[in-house]
């Protein structure tokens, strides 16, 4: 049985529709990649992590970041964030999420990686 149903042309070439986690997945991406205030009528929406990524990447850093990435994915009431681990990388920072969906499925461990470079987030 399918519980959320959503529409994305993002890498997908005949079939747009996505389902369950794959549209929780893109969802979150697409929140790590709007910087926060650039949506219309949404200033809360978005991200802050890119001011960070290009800071010294102390505790202090990587606590704002942490928080950061619990802000956003408290944003959305289909997940929840069991585990969280940050990287700071040569180009960026590689970040590991481990998220529950609510309501039921088991948690599931993804990687997001912010680049410095081209200023996007991707999943590894």
């Amino acid at each position: 049985m399918t519980t959320f149903v959503g529409f994305s042309t993002i890498n997908q070439y005949k079939k747009f529709t996505l389902v369950d986690f794959e549209l929780i997945k893109r969802d979150l991406l697409n929140a790590f990649n709007i910087i926060q205030g650039e949506v219309v009528g949404r200033p809360g929406y978005g991200t802050t992590i890119w001011n960070n990524v290009f800071e010294n990447q102390t505790q202090e850093t990587l606590n704002t970041i942490t928080t950061e990435i619990q802000r956003v994915a408290g944003g959305d009431p289909r997940l929840q964030v069991t585990q969280l681990e940050i990287f700071p990388q040569q180009n960026g920072l590689l970040i590991q999420l481990e998220i529950a969906v609510i309501p039921g499925q088991t948690a599931q461990l993804l990687s997001v990686f912010f680049d410095q470079q081209t200023r996007r987030a991707s999943y590894i």
